[in-house]
């Protein structure tokens, strides 16, 4: 719902996140704990049919202090790394004091190994898109790059110490991050130590943290 001012109004009789990178409908497997909260759907491709079309690193029409949580799969890669630390800055400010981030990104430390052993362009795993290589994860899914979807390339990445110092270094009071069977780092991120202890240890649990 619109304010007078142009921006999201949040109504507070629901638990809200903010699906950040939302991508297409049905695509990325949301955690249970989300089934019966609203989502707001962010993506900078309005061929996606979000609910808001913006770059995560300018989430203005949405009210300081106003969300839940957020849920970022998969979409941090694809900022230049300049542009990391603003977007954590706009998740940090939407939420509310005892609200969360969940950021899933590809993890470079290990898929390093198929670089090293000579193996950039060997089919890692199928998606629901086709099959992946190293290359793509690094940078990008090449055949959505190659269709034209140029915001789908990869202009940085993670490993576990790059990923906890740039939460922290965004004022996320607690941190969790592990590895995930999928190549995948996910962090779980506190705006304050403890909050939402149900919502977090049933997210956790959702993720196999």
């Amino acid at each position: 719902m619109l304010s007078e001012a142009g921006n999201i109004e949040v109504q507070n009789r629901q638990r809200v996140f903010v699906n950040a990178g939302c991508g297409v409908p049905g695509q990325g497997r949301l955690p249970p704990l989300f089934d019966s909260w609203r989502q707001i759907r962010v993506d900078v491709d309005s061929r996606v049919a979000p609910d808001i079309v913006a770059d995560i690193t300018d989430l203005s029409v949405i009210e300081s202090g106003s969300v839940d949580a957020i849920w970022s799969a998969h979409c941090l890669e694809h900022l230049y790394i300049h542009q990391v630390d603003p977007a954590l800055a706009e998740f940090h400010r939407i939420l509310k004091e005892d609200g969360f981030a969940c950021i899933i990104v590809p993890d470079l430390q290990t898929i390093s190994q198929y670089i090293v052993s000579d193996r950039l362009h060997e089919v890692i795993y199928e998606s629901q898109a086709g099959p992946v290589t190293a290359h793509d994860v690094l940078f990008g899914f090449g055949p959505a790059v190659a269709r034209g979807s140029t915001s789908m390339a990869h202009r940085c990445g993670f490993t576990p110490t790059a990923m906890l110092n740039r939460l922290r270094q965004g004022s996320f009071v607690e941190v969790v991050l592990r590895r995930r069977p999928s190549l995948e780092l996910a962090a779980l991120a506190l705006k304050k130590a403890s909050s939402h202890a149900a919502a977090r240890e049933a997210l956790l649990t959702d993720l196999a943290l």
